[in-house]
């Protein structure tokens, strides 16, 4: 028989906040982290805004691989309040970007190959040593899992652990995304496709999910972890049940590397197997927490993929934007979401989608404009549709749902 999969513990890291209070306060109160880049000279790049991290800590080889260690942390230590934590068979599953070396690394002095061999080596590359140290730090001896399916790659990793955890192959997860794309080589690539906003006067209101005036996605940078444990395991130790994970879906658009099928097909996909998988109808979701890039063309099109899925009840149900506040975290960007929803849903209200002042006639749901407002909601759909068309999307449940 499936077991039924808690979330027992989370860390942020994020542009508004770096620990879950403080991010869940500023996405109530709508507050965006969007600003001019500081991390190196943007000026020759059409984009010179994002949303960065205020990071006093050290730097750790890669800042993805600081923000990951530092959400686990937190994440690891709510779980094991009053001195009992999980127990039993224990793994990591994180999205994180996929690099043969640091970004920096290709941009330093003295350039590659000159400077080979004292900068890469296969333990230095981020995607393997950021899974490889958290699960060093708290003792998970099963095999790692790293994903790489780009702005999905969070969702993915969250749905993986609930994944091997309801199927009896571990007990508890460390799970979540990290990333920090904000570097010459990430930014640069971004504008190269035309991906990004040029709003560069007002960061602030640059990005602004299913309005009119969008013009790109702002990137952002950040990590989310959770701690996801058997539900029963969870209760018998005394743990404090944040959420539920209930359901996992993903799919493939076979379309585009940079935009979504215009149909919404994988979209659509993702989101009705999640469902099924937790055994619900989509009559009983009562909030979204949407992919929402402030693209011109993702925006429409998970719009009307949320019709089709929600049918007569569509303009019901709000549909929240966080990266209307934070930007776009890309690999990191499905696990700080979740830990949003989460934490709204905790708070019995919904945040708001930021910046919707001109609504696109072709985005017409309940996007809970500027502000946030109360809501009981006891399930969560959360969406993460990423470049290529790797799709995925999770069902949370409230605790006492």
């Amino acid at each position: 028989m499936r077991r039924r999969v808690a979330v027992t513990g989370m860390g942020v890291v994020s542009p508004v906040g770096n620990d879950v209070e403080s991010f869940r306060d500023a996405l109530l109160a709508g507050r965006s982290g969007a600003g001019p880049i500081t991390l190196f000279d943007p000026a020759s790049l059409p984009t010179r805004i994002a949303a960065e991290v205020k990071w006093t800590g050290p730097i750790f080889r890669d800042r993805k691989i600081s923000f990951a260690l530092a959400a686990a942390e937190q994440a690891f230590g709510s779980a094991t309040r009053g001195g009992s934590g999980p127990h039993g068979r224990g793994g990591a599953s994180l999205g994180i970007g996929l690099e043969l070396f640091s970004m920096e690394d290709a941009v330093a002095d003295p350039p590659l190959p000159d400077a080979l061999e004292d900068r890469l080596t296969f333990l230095q590359t981020p995607s393997d040593l950021c899974v490889h140290l958290i699960s060093k730090r708290y003792g998970l001896s099963a095999p790692p899992v790293t994903h790489v399916s780009a702005c999905a790659a969070g969702t993915d990793a969250i749905g993986s652990a609930f994944r091997m955890i309801a199927d009896g192959r571990r007990d508890w997860m460390i799970a979540g995304g990290t990333d920090s794309m904000i570097n010459p080589l990430g930014v640069g690539g971004f504008c190269k496709i035309r991906a990004m906003t040029v709003r560069n006067a007002e960061p602030a209101r640059a990005s602004r999910p299913f309005d009119r005036g969008r013009d790109g996605f702002l990137l952002g940078e950040g990590a989310g972890i959770l701690v996801l444990e058997a539900l029963d395991d969870a209760r018998a130790r005394g743990a404090a049940i944040r959420a539920e994970v209930a359901g996992y879906g993903n799919s493939f658009d076979a379309h585009g590397i940079s935009e979504p099928h215009p149909e919404g097909r994988g979209a659509l996909q993702a989101m009705t197997r999640a469902l099924e998988d937790a055994g619900l109808s989509p009559e009983r979701i009562d909030c979204v927490n949407a992919h929402g890039t402030s693209t011109p063309k993702n925006d429409p099109v998970e719009t009307a993929a949320l019709r089709r899925l929600l049918g007569a009840r569509a303009k019901e149900v709000p549909v929240c934007a966080t990266k209307s506040m934070i930007g776009h975290l890309i690999s990191a960007a499905g696990a700080v979401e979740a830990i949003a929803a989460i934490a709204c849903m905790e708070a019995g209200r919904v945040h708001p989608t930021i910046n919707l002042d001109d609504p696109d006639p072709a985005c017409d749901l309940d996007y809970v404009p500027d502000r946030a407002r109360p809501h009981r909601h006891e399930c969560v759909l959360s969406n993460s549709f990423g470049f290529g068309g790797q799709n995925a999307s999770i069902v949370l449940k409230a605790a006492d749902a």
